[in-house]
């Protein structure tokens, strides 16, 4: 039997599967149940929360031959085929292979067509904000006056990039980033099915790095599955996420802020022998830098999964210590440092020079 990644594997079937994405899962859900069903739906969010696969379910919930559903009976033929992804009804077109105008006017084209097979013939459109101008055009003609049998669903990363005029036509539907608590569970769900050991802490520490993306969870727990030789390993992991001692961060921003040359050297050279990339240097101090700043506004306790309570006892006499001002132009400095990093001679030299600009700040 072939292997399939967990990303496949695991891909939620029906909304109920679906995890992070509450009010999207209500809307879809109760229109269907009320039989309020739109023309053209767009889903937009970040990269694997969830888009298409919602995209799927609803088709399916469209297509099923009981009735159209909220709850796809996942059985009859035209649920079976979309999961598998070869209906014929269900157009999946990836609009970064599909810029031409004369590509989109040849689909659409079609559309006046009746569906082969099914209740509904329905254009799933992914990335759609990477159609040129002239094929955004002759989508809108289609979805200004739609043929009835016909159903559009729009899925993107970048909706500021889709002119208005297509967006006012359909249903605008926005996906979270999924909290890292709901995916931890979820990895762990998926493991403990797999039938696969993991330590303690992992799959949190897998969670926080998937930065909101189950997709990008899955990755990387299959990633951390083979360094582990089919086990997920703590310090395997710790290695591949690159996790490190905040401490080391902390005492070289304690180092910038005191202009202590010697030990900003030294702990810059003990952080790189550590594996860490240089960039990732001033990724982490401008986290720092942006919890003092939270510091400075806020009275009330700031509540932050990434610094344990020793660590927060120590950034909170930094920020006493250190003006508002300050903190702000060490941030500046820092920030302008990692966008030109990669125009340096190498991203060591740009982060130590980056180092040493902010020993002229008074």
């Amino acid at each position: 039997m072939k292997y399939q990644v967990f990303a496949r594997k695991w891909r939620p079937r029906n909304f109920k599967e679906v995890i992070g994405q509450k009010y999207v899962i209500k809307a879809l859900s109760n229109s269907l149940k009320l039989n309020k069903i739109h023309q053209a739906w767009i889903f937009h969010g970040t990269r694997g929360i969830g888009k298409t696969t919602i995209a799927r379910i609803l088709a399916k919930c469209l297509n099923c031959k009981k009735k159209i559903t909220n709850i796809p009976c996942r059985k009859c033929n035209s649920c079976k085929e979309i999961e598998k992804n070869f209906n014929p009804d269900l157009i999946e077109i990836d609009a970064a292979s599909k810029t031409k105008v004369e590509d989109i006017k040849e689909l659409l084209e079609n559309a006046k067509y009746p569906p082969i097979k099914e209740r509904f013939k329905i254009y799933l459109i992914d990335e759609v904000h990477m159609l040129s101008r002239y094929s955004f055009n002759a989508l809108l003609k289609t979805l200004e006056e739609p043929p009835k049998h016909v159903k559009f669903i729009l899925a993107t990363t970048n909706i500021e990039k889709l002119p208005k005029t297509i967006i006012s036509r359909c249903i605008k539907l926005s996906l979270k980033t999924i909290n890292y608590k709901k995916i931890n569970n979820q990895l762990k769900y998926i493991l403990k099915k797999e039938k696969i050991y993991f330590e303690k802490k992992t799959t949190k520490m897998l969670s926080q790095a998937s930065d909101g993306s189950m997709r990008d969870a899955l990755s990387l727990t299959e990633q951390a599955i083979s360094i582990g030789n089919n086990k997920i390993i703590k310090k395997d992991v710790k290695k591949m996420l690159g996790i490190f001692k905040y401490e080391n961060f902390i005492n070289l921003l304690i180092s910038l802020f005191r202009k202590d040359i010697k030990k900003i050297l030294f702990l810059k050279n003990h952080i790189l022998s550590l594996d860490v990339e240089p960039e990732q240097i001033l990724i982490e101090l401008l986290k720092l830098l942006h919890y003092l700043h939270i510091l400075k506004i806020f009275s009330i306790k700031w509540k932050s999964i990434k610094y344990n309570s020793k660590q927060k006892k120590i950034l909170k006499r930094i920020a006493k210590e250190n003006d508002f001002l300050k903190i702000k132009k060490y941030y500046s400095i820092i920030l302008k440092g990692r966008k030109n990093i990669s125009f340096s001679p190498s991203k060591k030299l740009g982060m130590e020079l980056t180092l040493l600009q902010t020993l002229e700040i008074k």
